[in-house]
């Protein structure tokens, strides 16, 4: 009888461990397109820093974005057990914020405000006049403010991914996210502000293999960033207007009835049933993005600022 008890509980937390486990790769699935912007937009945020200064100033971000997650877990985990209602307009929320702020990424960049942001940061670093401690803590803020956005994206999108299983599901799925994301994301931009100080390194060194291989990485290193700024706005738009999409039911039956009606049972039609949706959503994003940066603007204009 016992033993019979233990192995009935010995199968229940194998089964719960093979649900959490589904629903983590699911929440990593819809997460993945907000995980190249924090990762991105991390990288580039403590790019500006002296180089002895760059693992410092990820760590003190680090931290503070595992503060967010120890503030946004429990709220979001409220919200699942006392108001399960608002999972699906926070959601919404923030698929109309994500498409809003790569759209308004595309329109600095035609606007060459990067350029901008570029020179003052320079400047900054060679002015001695400059409180190079004030700039750091400063951008140490906002590095943070940005990863508590993002957070909350990832953690509104895993909760909807997880809104249907027991508590003790969600919660474990939710804290995993939310540690796999933060040590993810953080390692990689320690590791991309540094590549091009490996590149360096290598280049120093007597094989002629590891002086091309250092050459390489420090001429890759400037493409990377771009690449990673580039695929983390795509990323925005295909992952807010997939939430939108799903969150207006004509708009998201429209879609499936214009893949089905251009997929077929063979190989060419498979490529057809993922890419076609994919690219309806993001321009659903796209378009939504434009519409909510015109809100924006106007309400600035109106206010004065």
């Amino acid at each position: 009888m016992a033993g019979s008890s233990f192995f009935a509980l010995f199968d229940d937390i194998a089964t719960m461990l093979d649900d959490v486990s589904i629903m983590t790769k699911v929440a990593v699935k819809k997460t993945a397109g907000v995980l190249g912007d924090d990762l991105a937009l991390n990288a580039q945020q403590v790019s500006g820093v002296p180089v002895n200064r760059e693992i410092p100033v990820v760590w003190a971000v680090a931290k503070g974005s595992f503060i967010n997650k120890l503030i946004l877990v429990p709220a979001a985990l409220l919200i699942s057990a006392f108001a399960s209602w608002l999972i699906t307009p926070l959601l919404m929320v923030g698929g109309a914020y994500l498409c809003y702020e790569g759209f308004e990424k595309v329109a600095h960049k035609f606007l060459h405000r990067d350029d901008d942001k570029h020179a003052e940061r320079a400047q900054a670093l060679q002015d001695p006049a400059v409180d190079m401690v004030a700039f750091e803590k400063t951008k140490i803020k906002g590095a943070v403010r940005t990863d508590f956005i993002l957070s909350g994206e990832i953690i509104a999108i895993t909760l909807g991914a997880v809104a249907g299983a027991p508590f003790s599901q969600q919660a474990i799925v939710l804290s995993g996210i939310a540690l796999l994301m933060t040590v993810g994301v953080y390692g990689l931009v320690a590791g991309i502000v540094k590549l091009d100080d490996l590149g360096l390194y290598l280049t120093t060194k007597a094989s002629s293999v590891a002086r091309g291989i250092g050459r390489g990485i420090v001429g890759a290193a400037p493409y990377l960033m771009k690449t990673l700024s580039i695929v983390g706005t795509a990323a925005m738009f295909m992952v807010g207007g997939s939430i939108l999409t799903h969150g207006i039911p004509p708009v998201h039956h429209a879609i499936e009835s214009i893949t089905a009606s251009m997929g077929g049972a063979d190989s060419m039609g498979a490529v057809v049933q993922f890419v076609v949706p994919t690219l309806l959503n993001a321009l659903f994003g796209i378009v939504a993005g434009g519409l909510v940066l015109g809100v924006v603007m106007l309400v600035k204009k109106m206010l004065g600022r």
